[in-house]
């Protein structure tokens, strides 16, 4: 099965060029959300250059930062698709995937507990659960993949991650003892938390997570407060999540004898960040420099004269996360020149870039 946005035009693909001395173009882009999956920007950068450069060398490598378009960036780099079904953000089944090379595998959140996989796109603020992304990632550890990738942007739920870790045999109690329902005003019920049936392999997996922004889990800036009403929660909600999420919070730590509510990106997917920290031990990584090592980008950058990086619309948010070297600058490799196409513009910073100019790719 293809996953949304992906086809076999993804693979990374050469157009060999016949001019002697012909620059090398490296086309790396990101989806244009609402718009092109990754895959699709490269072929139409791709027509475009050599319709005007007929025998320019070019490549193709879509990229992506951890949310939407993760998995077919990975499958695009070589990694196999798994098909997995699993429960979506509203607990009904949906298929998905996760992709495997060697030991690691890469799991969309997106792509199984998003806000794409809302029935008809009516958001559940109150309700929608992490659960599907739990059972992905348990379906990798079954698989034998003891590393595990998880790209969480994009999600449709503010539930602290508490349906991922059901997933993964943690148990939220009630004050008869009985599993809380799903979502983030179900987190009202909890009274303790029992890692008693953890699955097993998660101590011999290393689980990294992408994550872009570093909001704690609750307060003003937390999950709840900052994207809450992205997922459709109205200002009382918004408290109720927020409450909902601090008592977990507050469980979770006097199980575990840490509390990492306030470590930067513990807000993240509605609190999966703070969960895959606290319960599965994960690690934190920005998510443009992950995938970039993920992909092996070093290597497909080395030795090539230019290239075009794409993604769209461009915002006013910081560039750390939409620049071509990612937040790091790649340690100090020196950047080919670069190029940049969008979809849209909303007050681009220039400092971030130069625009492609000439005429619209087709």
């Amino acid at each position: 099965m293809t996953p949304r946005g992906a086809s076999p035009a993804a693979r990374p693909r050469s157009s060999a060029g016949t001019i002697a001395g012909m620059a090398r173009v490296l086309v790396a882009p990101d989806k244009f959300k609402g718009s092109l999956s990754a895959a699709e920007v490269a072929d139409a950068v791709i027509r475009g250059l050599t319709a005007e450069l007929p025998g320019l060398h070019v490549t193709a490598l879509p990229v992506a930062d951890g949310g939407e378009g993760t998995l077919a960036a990975a499958l695009a780099a070589g990694f196999d698709r798994v098909p997995v079904t699993a429960s979506g953000p509203t607990g009904d089944p949906v298929e998905t995937a996760y992709g495997r090379r060697g030991a690691d595998a890469v799991v969309e959140m997106a792509d199984v507990s998003g806000l794409p996989r809302l029935p008809a796109g009516q958001v559940q603020p109150l309700t929608a659960t992490s659960r599907g992304t739990g059972e992905v990632i348990a379906a990798a550890l079954a698989d034998g993949a003891r590393r595990i990738v998880v790209g969480i942007g994009g999600s449709a739920c503010t539930d602290g991650g508490a349906g991922m870790l059901q997933a993964l045999g943690v148990r939220l109690l009630d004050a008869d003892g009985r599993e809380i329902g799903p979502g983030g005003a179900a987190l009202h019920q909890l009274t303790r938390v029992d890692l008693g049936e953890l699955r097993p392999s998660l101590a011999g997996a290393q689980v990294v997570v992408a994550c872009d922004v570093d909001n704690p889990l609750t307060g003003p800036l937390g999950a709840a407060a900052v994207y809450g009403p992205q997922k459709g929660a109205d200002e009382a909600q918004v408290e109720l999540l927020d409450r909902g999420l601090s008592l977990l919070a507050d469980r979770i730590s006097e199980t575990t004898g840490r509390d990492v509510r306030e470590a930067p990106g513990a807000g993240a997917a509605g609190g999966v960040g703070f969960a895959a920290m606290a319960v599965l031990g994960a690690t934190l990584r920005p998510g443009i420099d992950l995938m970039l090592d993920l992909l092996d980008f070093r290597s497909h950058v080395e030795g090539w004269t230019s290239w075009s990086w794409a993604r769209g619309p461009w915002t006013s948010r910081p560039c750390t996360a939409r620049h071509p070297w990612g937040s790091r600058g790649w340690r100090g490799t020196p950047a080919p020149p670069w190029s940049r196409c969008a979809a849209g513009r909303r007050s681009m910073p220039v400092s971030c870039g130069r625009p492609v100019s000439g005429r619209p790719i087709p």
